[in-house]
């Protein structure tokens, strides 16, 4: 095994060379804390790390040989918690004269091996400084991170592309001042978006034709189920787990309701009490297969009861939904997942509910914001409208945003000077002035 990782360790150049294309992310390197970098599987954070590693090189002047990179999803690596001291071993034989202080170590996906935590706070404590670790897990970043390394560590999240990074992979680089006044690159802006709002944000996905992308996403999904959900818990029921997934994807937009779900498990022969399909609630958002935030005016007693889930990419909706009409989950999902990534927290964030009408986000208690594909119907209008200025009323907001595929202008004249309707794309690229 020693003589396995003295291979990879010298190999890491052919991980350099790599090609790809950089994500809008700052992580600092000089901060003498441990990195961990979050997410879910195929989003990118391989990627991020090979970013530090190249800045390391080109910025900081580090040399190859003092960097040390291990995939621990590698099956030639076959970890477990006593071996985990042959890496410095392999190291220190391969370069006897190197002061490890100066080397930056770099883990990916680490989870994978029971008892990291131990070995990483030692190297962390009495060798070196430099360490970036990744994880496919959410907990990997709050409870077991904060218990395990006891302030060390930095965490930084990488989600699947923004809207803005998407552009950026097709090759398009927008000024969000100027372009959406020139025609055919706002019409360029547009297409891209919709082949976003449907096929989501997966680096890998972006120049792959329609029908390869849901069959990648499809894999993706089934990956996510397995290895870190199915896997990690020891769920044997696949066909159960997939189907509570899919009944949460379905429940975009509206609260989800166990009971309903148990009852559906339930009629369809299923075996499992209401207090394991919370568990697999649970689980599930472990996995980092989805976010939630909860109702803005309920009781913190209640508000464990009425969460909305979204999920982790609009992509993986799309690949397992046999919903042909699923635009407005998938819109309402994408504005959540784009709004998450500006605020950098689900707290603030929340939905506004009353027996007969709701928002679908306030933002920071002060901003709502309602979410619809097609606002040219008169009793969408009439729906939206009065749902968002309820909830304006209710957080005295100054301004309230209905947000649609692509805005007429014409319907800017039903609305009071208070509400403004912008296209999605618009909102997002523009997101700093809105929210």
């Amino acid at each position: 095994m020693k003589e396995l990782i003295k291979k990879i360790i010298l190999n890491f150049d052919e991980f350099r060379k790599r090609e790809f294309i950089d994500r809008v992310i700052d992580i600092p390197m000089d901060t003498r804390k441990i990195i961990t970098i979050i997410g879910p599987r195929r989003s990118g954070k391989s990627t991020v790390m090979f970013q530090l590693m190249r800045d390391l090189m080109k910025k900081y002047k580090v040399k190859q040989h003092q960097i040390v990179y291990l995939n621990f999803e590698d099956e030639r690596l076959e970890m477990d918690v006593t071996k985990f001291d042959w890496i410095i071993q392999a190291y220190t034989e391969l370069y006897p004269q190197e002061d490890l202080r100066n080397v930056y170590f770099f883990f990916d996906e680490i989870q994978n091996i029971p008892g990291w935590e131990k070995f990483v706070r030692r190297l962390y404590d009495s060798i070196s400084k430099n360490i970036f670790l990744t994880g496919s897990n959410a907990k990997f970043l709050s409870v077991e991170i904060s218990t395990s390394l006891r302030g060390r560590c930095l965490n930084y999240e990488v989600l699947p592309l923004s809207f803005y990074e998407f552009l950026l992979f097709k090759g398009l680089k927008v000024d969000t001042d100027r372009d959406m006044y020139k025609l055919q690159k706002h019409a360029l802006i547009k297409n891209y978006f919709m082949e976003y709002l449907m096929y989501g944000g997966f680096p890998e996905i972006v120049d792959f034709p329609e029908k390869l992308k849901i069959k990648i996403l499809q894999e993706y999904f089934n990956v996510m189920i397995f290895r870190d959900i199915a896997e990690r818990y020891k769920i044997k029921d696949l066909s159960l787990l997939k189907f509570f997934i899919k009944r949460i994807f379905e429940s975009i937009s509206k609260p989800l309701s166990i009971n309903k779900i148990y009852n559906e498990l339930k009629s369809r022969g299923y075996k499992i009490s209401k207090n394991d399909l919370y568990d697999y609630v649970d689980m599930v958002y472990t996995g980092y297969l989805t976010k939630y935030i909860f109702n803005q005016n309920q009781s913190v007693n209640k508000r464990e009861m009425s969460k909305k889930y979204y999920a982790i990419d609009m992509g993986l909706v799309s690949a397992v939904s046999a919903d042909l009409n699923i635009k407005n989950k998938l819109l309402e999902n994408l504005m959540m997942l784009e709004i998450y990534r500006h605020l950098e927290t689900t707290e603030k964030i929340m939905y506004y509910h009353s027996p007969t009408k709701e928002c679908d986000f306030v933002v920071d208690q002060k901003i709502p914001v309602q979410v619809c594909v097609e606002f040219m119907n008169e009793e969408t209008q009439k729906r939206e409208i009065n749902g968002l200025m309820e909830a304006m009323k209710y957080f005295k907001s100054k301004t309230g945003y209905i947000i649609t595929v692509d805005k007429d202008d014409h319907t800017l004249k039903t609305l009071s000077d208070k509400i403004k309707v912008l296209s999605a794309y618009e909102f997002i690229l523009n997101v700093n002035k809105y929210l």
